[in-house]
């Protein structure tokens, strides 16, 4: 089968992982891999990892096949992971997703973070790349089309607010570390769970 592509996967893979690179380390669960690309990429990068790669169902086979077409011994085989569903029963040292908060709806991204704060073992990173808003207001022009064209397609999906998101966050026991500036107006959130 032809692996699946995304261009823009391709041309952040990097700056991605330059802001993420502090805080990878241990089992890292991907919360809609997609097509793959990031997992690859930052496996082959850091091969003392372990990344485990999840979607939807029908993503799956497109994940699985990058994987092992790329032959990495610390990709796992793709989950299952709808994020109003089950999660995994166990305590990842890093959840990490990219790109997308603004395609799911806002229940699904409050289910999200929940699942992300019960799967977070104490210490653990969240790590959430995309574009947001603050205080309401788009960080640029294009944003503001980008979003008017989400919601023109779905009117659910949509940029999120940061404070929004932050609220969710601090509810699912999340510390901010840090809120790094990425290209094309994107963001890098970073949060750890807070230790007992």
């Amino acid at each position: 089968m032809n692996l699946p592509f995304a261009e823009s996967a391709e041309q952040n893979k990097d700056v991605i992982f330059d802001a993420i690179r502090p805080y990878l380390k241990g089992e890292v669960l991907e919360v809609g891999s997609g097509t793959g690309q990031h997992a690859v990429f930052c496996a082959s990068q850091l091969p003392e990892l372990y990344w485990q790669t999840s979607d939807l169902t029908a993503n799956l086979p497109g994940i699985a096949a990058r994987i092992e077409a790329c032959g990495l011994p610390n990709l796992a085989p793709p989950i299952e992971l709808d994020v109003l569903g089950s999660w995994p029963n166990r305590a990842y040292d890093m959840v990490y997703t990219a790109n997308s908060f603004h395609i799911m709806d806002a229940t699904m991204v409050a289910a999200c973070i929940d699942g992300v704060g019960r799967c977070l073992g104490p210490g653990g990173v969240f790590a959430v790349y995309g574009p947001f808003s603050y205080g309401g207001a788009y960080t640029s022009e294009s944003n503001a089309r980008f979003d008017q064209m989400l919601r023109a397609r779905d009117p659910g999906s949509g940029i999120r607010d940061f404070e929004w998101i932050a609220q969710l966050a601090n509810d699912a026991g999340l510390e901010l570390l840090e809120d790094v500036a990425m290209p094309a107006n994107n963001r890098t959130l970073i949060w750890q769970k807070r230790t007992l």
